[in-house]
């Protein structure tokens, strides 16, 4: 019984928004998100979240992985990947450690990739806080860091679960 609750507690919930929608959309749990209508606005999504063939989404889209087949105009942050199908026409900057774009899709913007480890500058960038208060957490050790050489180095994984943790401030 106790196995059966874990795993429904895992499962992402599927929800379709087929209509015009307006705002924002924030997901704290799993979902698989799919918007087959026009959506404008916010989207962050825990989960999956899939723009459908048929959708026009100008947004600023944040979650893990992000499928579009359909419209994007707007900044894309996806913290496993992001899949541009065949049929997506995608129009602003895509940030994804896993990037996949398949032949005939159409992409206009920058694309970073998020790689393991940061520098300090790209930590910065990643935390959207100033570089001078990246080098005083790792100068205290207020925040999971190393040194190679002279330089200052962190692990996403770490810095990850530092933020999880509420330890950033």
């Amino acid at each position: 019984m106790a196995l059966r609750d874990r795993k429904k507690d895992t499962e992402e919930k599927m929800i379709t928004v087929d209509s015009s929608m307006q705002g924002s959309l924030s997901f704290k749990e799993p979902v698989h998100l799919c918007i087959n209508g026009k959506f404008e606005g916010t989207l962050e999504v825990k989960g999956t979240l899939e723009i459908g063939e048929n959708a026009i989404v100008d947004a600023t889209i944040t979650g893990d992985d992000i499928i579009v087949f359909g419209r994007v105009k707007g900044e894309i942050t996806a913290s496993k990947r992001v899949v541009l199908k065949n049929t997506a026409v995608v129009d602003g900057n895509l940030k994804a450690p896993l990037l996949a774009i398949a032949e005939g899709a159409l992409f206009q913007g920058k694309c970073s990739m998020l790689g393991d480890i940061f520098d300090p500058d790209g930590l910065a960038r990643y935390l959207e806080v100033d570089l001078n208060t990246v080098l005083d957490w790792a100068s205290s050790g207020r925040i999971p860091a190393f040194k190679e050489g002279v330089a200052w180095k962190f692990e996403r994984k770490k810095v990850d679960e530092w933020i999880s943790a509420g330890k950033i401030s």
